[in-house]
């Protein structure tokens, strides 16, 4: 079953490390274009990342995001680093006690004052590995919802495109089935010109049907519509494939409206005419519909 381009997903997953969000969409786009954001902690595993959404999606504009915000209120979330601290003020006792002109002007830091030097305080240590393999499950389970969401617009589109296919082969059915009327009107038409003209002698029947028969060889459009029914049949094979066919069907397109102007020019027929008109309307329908399967 075909698959759309559009699609959207979300997942969070949460542990003593903080939480973690993936928000992934796509659009359609001719290739695969993959863009990520990841915060600085995670530019270790871009490249991994990466692989795991070529492996998922095939064609589209990917958009992914990761957001991750780290656990805030618990015992010891921010840590001092004694040993810089104690250097850091015997550092500042020592530039105290120099005898200085300036030294009255000094006033003593205050306990804030330190603990905003560069340094002093530090984030508690974690475990990257963890933390990682959360990154990598999330973003599991967000290209699984990101495919869900995919294959259900994929359903709808191909629902459409199969009904839009019903009705081109009705179309072609009818127009087929108007070629005999077509011909005898085409050859009441030559007999009734031949008979306004004021011949002084029998024409040439023979010569007369060696002109019908070119007549009607140049209006033919059996083999234009046996094409419509090639393409359609064809059509319904790339939808019911189980693997990305979007270009496949976009030539399938190009090929439809090929043959639909060759049977409207070849029209000697108002009816056959609506009908290549009518087709024309149908695969353009089709085509938009095309450019959003993956």
């Amino acid at each position: 079953m075909i698959r759309s381009m559009t699609g959207f997903a979300r997942t969070e997953h949460s542990g003593e490390f903080g939480a973690l969000a993936w928000e992934v969409r796509t659009v359609n786009h001719r290739y695969l274009e993959v863009s990520l954001r990841l915060p600085e902690d995670f530019r270790v595993l871009e490249s991994e990342f990466r692989q795991a959404i070529t492996a998922s999606v095939r064609r589209g504009k990917l958009d992914a995001t990761l957001q991750f915000r780290a656990a805030q209120g618990s015992a010891g979330a921010l840590e001092v680093d004694t040993q810089f601290l104690d250097e850091l003020l015997a550092r500042a006792a020592d530039v105290a006690a120099r005898p200085t002109a300036w030294r009255g002007s000094l006033t003593p830091p205050s306990p804030l004052d330190i603990l905003r030097w560069p340094g002093v305080l530090r984030e508690p240590a974690r475990d990257p590995a963890s933390l990682y393999a959360a990154a990598r499950a999330a973003l599991g389970t967000a290209l699984e919802s990101l495919a869900t969401s995919r294959a259900s617009e994929g359903e709808r589109i191909a629902a459409m495109l199969e009904s839009r296919c019903r009705q081109l082969e009705e179309l072609v059915d009818g127009v087929r089935a108007r070629l005999p009327q077509v011909r005898d009107r085409i050859r009441a038409r030559l007999e009734e010109r031949l008979g306004q003209l004021a011949l002084p002698a029998e024409p040439n029947r023979e010569r007369f049907e060696q002109e019908l028969a070119l007549a009607l060889g140049r209006m033919d459009v059996d083999e234009e519509l046996d094409r419509l029914r090639s393409h359609v049949a064809e059509a319904r094979k790339s939808l019911a494939a189980g693997e990305p066919s979007g270009r496949r069907l976009d030539f399938l397109m190009q090929e439809f409206n090929r043959e639909a102007n060759t049977l409207s020019s070849k029209s000697q027929d108002a009816d056959t005419t609506r009908a290549a008109v009518d087709m024309k309307v149908l695969i353009e329908q089709m085509r938009e519909q095309v450019q959003n399967v993956e």
